[in-house]
């Protein structure tokens, strides 16, 4: 509904939006560019009714030949058959949050095969403020595709920090194109391969990327001056949503030292 009220897809002719589940199955479909803000949340939002009326969750589970990993989180589900639909030179820019980026397990291994089989070129770590949800960290990552060849295709990543020190909110203080302009320069669409570092911007060679731990792509070197005024901190319903989000990452990571313990 979204989509047709800022005029993307013809509710009287053939609509252009597909209400279908991306999950499900490969579609056969090939594009040049695939533009994605899955949905966020790590487990589906599929209810299911028994018989006596009872309603519960299912998480549920997609058995795809096309995956590399099977996980309950929705992003890392998203990401993979993104892939898949790409043409062999398609480009991809997906909203990612956080999580992504450093979870361990299905989501280290589904982050090395993406750095070797794309070309995973940008990183563009967004502010807070910017979603209806409050405190939101999220992400976009830009990879191009490339052919399945055995070989390592991503040889660095670009890392633009729009996040330190930026504050936005939705309504008095909103992101504008013109906060934007300086990442765009950096990005250089022109000729992304003559790039030049900047105080917001990095790069960081394959080798590095996947030495760290479990392959984190969380990187960052900026430090946020706005902490040290206590005049000018988030407001406290961002503050206490990111104190939410790192207690429940704290929780997945002593799980995943926990499963590991007990093989």
């Amino acid at each position: 509904m979204n989509l047709f009220l800022h005029s993307i897809g013809d509710l009287d002719d053939e609509p252009m939006v597909d209400r279908a589940d991306a999950l499900v199955g490969d579609p056969g479909w090939r594009y040049d560019y695939v533009l994605a803000n899955p949905p966020f949340g790590k487990k589906s939002s599929m209810t299911i009714t028994n018989a006596e009326g009872e309603e519960d969750r299912d998480a549920l589970t997609y058995e795809r030949q096309d995956f590399w990993e099977t996980t309950s989180n929705k992003q890392l589900n998203f990401l993979q058959p993104i892939v898949t639909i790409l043409k062999a030179s398609g480009k991809a820019a997906v909203v990612l949050p956080d999580n992504v980026l450093f979870e361990g397990g299905a989501g280290e291994r589904i982050r090395r095969k993406l750095l070797e089989t794309c070309e995973v070129h940008t990183l563009l770590r967004l502010p807070t403020g910017i979603f209806y949800a409050n405190g939101v960290k999220a992400n976009v990552l830009f990879f191009d595709n490339r052919l399945k060849d055995g070989q390592v295709h991503t040889q660095g990543l670009w890392i633009y920090d729009l996040r330190t020190s930026r504050h936005f909110t939705l309504k008095t203080r909103p992101l504008k194109f013109d906060d934007l302009r300086d990442f765009i320069a950096c990005y250089n669409p022109e000729n992304r391969f003559e790039r030049k570092e900047a105080e917001r911007f990095r790069y960081y060679p394959y080798a590095d990327l996947v030495a760290r731990d479990k392959a984190s792509l969380d990187l960052f070197w900026l430090k946020d001056d706005a902490l040290d005024n206590l005049d000018d901190l988030p407001p406290p319903q961002v503050l206490q949503q990111e104190i939410i989000e790192h207690l429940e990452d704290a929780l997945l990571a002593f799980r995943d030292v926990a499963a590991g313990l007990a093989k």
